[in-house]
């Protein structure tokens, strides 16, 4: 028996060694609407096996619609597996990442062989469904990755034990410079609808005067036409107060688009003085746009506005430096697992020299 466990652990050695193992992401299935935290699961998951690893998406449902229409497809070409299907046959030379949402999901795999790590991108969904007093080394998880040192500190604050690293998110290549004047639209996004809709209908009625100004709601579209939509528009909207990072100012930014954006309760760290028009108080927001408006009539609007925007942008569109980040992270998680293995096999093999 001793001998057969030997054997099993030299198997996912080598395994690790020749980059055969699998690295599971467990995936929501968002029915077709984009999602950020979904595209970065999938961005990082692709740029995994363009490193030369077999990384497979992994969702609960069979019917599983996927992410073909609102991301280029390239990303429904990476390995799909559901959990109905039972078919899931995972070896400790695995690995498995779980989405901070699916307190569920974390208790359900605790027990599975493999290396587990927390995937948190939304601080404000740790303890959606984890069970009251849980924490995520009671079930097994020991590691995590995060977007921001900001969300890094807070999870520190409250899961001891566990260690967080951190792989900032990428833009797309869709976001591009806006090349042609932009039009009398106001792209606003928000994660409460109910805040798109109180915005439109209260600046409509404080400002009669510029109901000729149109404003476009960015749910339910894919990537390639959100980016056309923020080229059209000549200023954006975000309200967000649970925002881990800011994914759609940055998008504004990198479109050349200005931002007026509520200060979310964790202010990112991109975020200054000079690259959007922040605020705290929610209840401003029409106002501000009103004046944006006015001043943007009056050719009134700070050349540095755009330019900040554009720079900060910058920071987020290397997607070699978002590669090299996972790449030499996934290293140190392989050589990690690779010694704790033959930990075990020296134990397993001084117990059969034993015998």
């Amino acid at each position: 028996m001793d001998q057969e466990k030997i054997q099993k652990i030299e198997s996912c050695i080598d395994n690790l060694k020749d980059k055969k193992n699998k690295f599971y992401f467990f995936v929501l299935d968002t029915k077709g609407y984009a999602k950020a935290s979904v595209r970065y699961t999938y961005q990082f998951a692709l740029n995994l096996k363009n490193l030369g690893y077999q990384p497979v998406i992994l969702h609960e449902k069979n019917d599983y619609t996927g992410v073909s229409e609102w991301m280029d497809s390239t990303y429904m070409e990476l390995e799909h597996q559901s959990i109905e299907s039972q078919t899931l046959n995972v070896s400790p030379e695995d690995f498995i990442f779980i989405p901070e949402i699916f307190g569920h999901v974390i208790e359900q795999v605790s027990k599975l062989p493999c290396a587990k790590i927390i995937l948190c991108q939304s601080y404000d969904y740790i303890f959606e469904t984890l069970k009251p007093g849980t924490t995520w080394t009671d079930n097994k998880f020991f590691k995590c990755i995060t977007t921001t040192n900001e969300q890094k500190e807070y999870i520190n604050s409250l899961m001891k034990g566990v260690s967080v690293d951190v792989i900032e998110p990428v833009l797309s290549d869709e976001f591009t410079e806006k090349k042609l004047p932009c039009k009398p639209i106001v792209s606003i996004h928000t994660r409460n609808q109910r805040d798109t809709m109180v915005t439109i209908k209260s600046f409509y009625i404080k400002y009669p005067q510029y109901r000729w100004i149109t404003f476009r709601d960015m749910r339910g579209v894919n990537t390639e036409t959100f980016a056309e939509y923020l080229r059209d528009s000549f200023v954006s909207v975000w309200i967000d107060d649970e925002s881990s990072f800011g994914t759609f100012p940055l998008e504004s930014m990198s479109s050349g688009t200005p931002v007026i954006g509520k200060v979310p309760t964790i202010k990112p760290s991109w975020m200054n003085d000079d690259n959007g028009i922040w605020y705290f108080d929610k209840i401003q927001t029409i106002d501000i746009i009103a004046e944006f408006i006015q001043n943007w009539l009056e050719d009134n609007i700070s050349e540095k506005l755009y330019e900040e925007g554009l720079k900060t942008a910058k920071e987020w569109q290397d997607n070699d430096k978002f590669e090299n980040s996972i790449d030499k992270l996934i290293n140190e998680y392989v050589d990690t697992r690779i010694t704790s293995l033959e930990s075990q096999l020296e134990i397993k093999e001084l117990e059969e020299n034993v015998q």
